[in-house]
């Protein structure tokens, strides 16, 4: 649920909970009030800035992303029951290899470009730290290409090789 949405929601729960006379309350006798709350646009549909029209949207593309990591060394059993609870968390994980001390993963992600990409992908292992058990690993490298360049690459044999098998493996 977007923050503007979850916003809206607890305003009108405050409203309707508050005591009668204090503004916020319902007069039972009458019909609630209506909040018109916009719904805030799917990711990468909001207008483009600088576009060639107003109100015009730009669709979502995909993202071919590569995430390094590393750091101290940790039993390769934890790095791998980590990597395979962000893949659960995070259903769009292809694949992910490990070592000890450093970690690769390759996702496909939604966004409207390649700063938003960059972004989600930059704050992934973060986020997750906690939730999948992940190490304390630093990000030490990140690629992001779009599908284009990532098929073409595969296609005249360069870049990484598309990633299979899917899943969490070593290095």
């Amino acid at each position: 649920m977007r923050r503007g949405r979850l916003e809206a929601l607890r305003r009108v729960t405050a409203e309707r909970r508050a005591p009668a006379g204090t503004g916020g309350g319902r007069d039972r006798t009458s019909r609630p009030p209506v909040s018109v709350v916009p719904a805030a646009p799917a990711a990468g549909t909001g207008p483009r800035e600088g576009g060639p029209g107003k109100g015009e949207r730009e669709p979502s593309r995909l993202w071919h992303i590569t995430l390094s990591v590393s750091g101290v060394r940790t039993p390769p059993a934890e790095v791998r029951r980590g990597l395979e609870q962000l893949a659960h968390d995070h259903p769009f994980l292809l694949t992910g290899r490990y070592a000890a001390d450093h970690a690769e993963i390759r996702y496909w992600e939604e966004a409207r470009d390649l700063h938003d990409a960059a972004a989600v992908a930059l704050r992934l292992w973060g986020e997750h730290r906690s939730t999948a058990g992940l190490p304390p690993w630093e990000i030490v490298g990140l690629e992001v290409v779009d599908r284009e360049t990532y098929h073409q690459r595969v296609t005249e044999g360069y870049g990484p090789p598309p990633v299979s098998p899917v899943g969490v493996h070593p290095f």
